[in-house]
């Protein structure tokens, strides 16, 4: 771009990080493009245009400069020729500034991560994740209940989100609020058999009522709301196609209601669907870009606390792409957002933000980039009373039980497998990560008769 730009024309203050920000706009680049040509990660290139870094040094504002053909006088720096901007390009890792921080290759060290890579490799699009019910005296019809669930669940859901099903009569507005309020506390507990039943029915019936009032905004934004608690439950299943589908469709329909806080929630499922699928510098770009939508800093609370998720969605994935200084300062940066609004908010996000739920990410995040101790270290001033859903209670116990399994503390970790369990047996039972860690449990060392115990109401022999 040329010095006469309009881009630099419209900076409104001589911050370098909004300089680079509205050049790699005006270029149409991602943050993970502007990485590749910088030599930095994603995450950093976001700290660097917020103002969380400081881009100061002047070797470090000419790359910049370089990779974005801004003019140097943009950034106060006087012109060079071009003998010496060569130098410069040559030299810039050696001459004493601040060193890239360049994403790793995420790992595939847990369970949960070797199934998504046989996922991805052998293109599978459906994952067999069975949605059980409580132990039951017969256990072979608690199987036959288990997946009964899955199936009905996933293959409901499918159909009607394709509109394959028959159209119901659309019902009122409240009550399908009153609905979907209530499978939302399901969620929150983790009785996923009843949603198996519920869910695809809200969805056909907010289809029906929107088909009926289609100007009613209100009714448009609880049928995002819909397609986000079914995307939330289908991450749970890890079936990443469905997934996918209703994340974008949450993400349609919420912009069509004009409701940018649904907009932005579907927007954090985007980031996490795309985290599972390995696409970590998108998902980094979705997360970051939507914390940063005007929308969400007008200083109203509950947008606030959905910039604090999208921002801890961000710490999450830059501990999976193994940028552990990215994701500290990203966590740190929404713990002091809840620690500013105070008390929990949008508890039907994902259970909620607030300063305990910061907390548990930075478990999540800590046990991810390698670091089981500060992962333990964190839970233990972390009172689960504290977190604000049974399900967030159980991630808890299930992500300590991951870090325990990482230090190879197999009986720790087995212990708070079991506390998970009598919180909630359905979602132990039912999601694919906690199975194959308590698979991992069973062939790696002796096994004990409460594993084993564990093991047979899991179904996994």
């Amino acid at each position: 771009m040329n010095a006469r730009h309009p881009a630099w024309l419209t900076v409104a203050a001589p911050e370098s990080g909004a300089i680079v920000r509205r050049a790699r706009q005006a270029e149409g680049l991602t943050l993970a493009e502007l990485g590749r040509r910088t030599g930095y990660s994603a995450a950093q290139i976001s700290r660097f245009e917020r103002g969380i870094a400081p881009l100061n040094d002047v070797t470090v504002l000419r790359l910049f400069s370089d990779a974005l053909a801004i003019p140097s006088h943009v950034f106060g720096l006087t012109p060079q020729v071009d003998g010496n901007r060569r130098q410069h390009r040559s030299s810039v890792r050696s001459n004493g500034g601040p060193s890239p921080i360049v994403a790793s290759e995420a790992g595939w060290e847990d369970g949960e991560d070797r199934v998504r890579r046989r996922q991805l490799l052998a293109n599978l699009a459906v994952t067999a994740a069975a949605a059980v019910g409580p132990i039951l005296p017969d256990e072979g019809s608690a199987q036959a209940s288990q997946t009964a669930s899955r199936d009905l669940l996933i293959n409901r859901a499918r159909d009607a989100m394709l509109g394959l099903t028959s159209s119901p009569a659309p019902i009122p507005g409240p009550r399908l609020r009153a609905e979907l309020a209530a499978a939302l506390l399901d969620f929150h507990r983790c009785s996923y058999n009843r949603l198996a039943h519920v869910l695809p029915r809200l969805i056909s019936s907010g289809h029906a009522l929107a088909a009926a009032s289609p100007d009613d905004t209100g009714v448009n934004a609880v049928l995002a709301e819909i397609y986000t608690l079914t995307t939330r439950m289908l991450i749970k299943l890890d079936d990443q196609q469905l997934g996918w589908m209703a994340a974008d469709r949450a993400r349609v329909i919420a912009g069509a209601a004009g409701d940018p806080l649904m907009a932005a929630e579907a927007a954090r499922n985007l980031a996490v669907l795309a985290r599972k699928a390995g696409w970590h510098a998108q998902a980094m770009t979705i997360a970051l870009s939507a914390a940063d939508h005007l929308d969400l800093r007008d200083g109203d609370p509950r947008r606030t606390a959905e910039r604090g998720l999208l921002i801890q969605s961000a710490a999450y994935t830059a501990a999976r792409c193994g940028d552990r200084a990215g994701m500290r300062e990203l966590t740190n940066e929404a713990a002091a957002i809840a620690t500013r609004l105070g008390a929990p908010l949008l508890r039907d996000h994902g259970g909620g933000f607030g300063p305990a739920t910061v907390q548990l990410h930075r478990i999540s995040a800590e046990y991810s980039i390698g670091e089981a101790g500060a992962a333990i270290a964190t839970a233990r001033k972390l009172p689960p009373a504290s977190l604000p859903t049974v399900e967030r209670r159980v991630r808890y116990y299930t992500d300590i039980a991951r870090a325990y399994g990482q230090m190879g503390r197999r009986d720790d970790c087995l212990n708070a497998l079991l506390a998970a369990e009598r919180h909630a047996p359905e979602e132990i039972h039912a999601r694919p990560a906690v199975r194959d860690l308590i698979s991992g449990l069973l062939v790696s060392g002796r096994t004990t008769p409460e594993l084993k115990g564990l093991a047979a109401r899991c179904r996994i022999t």
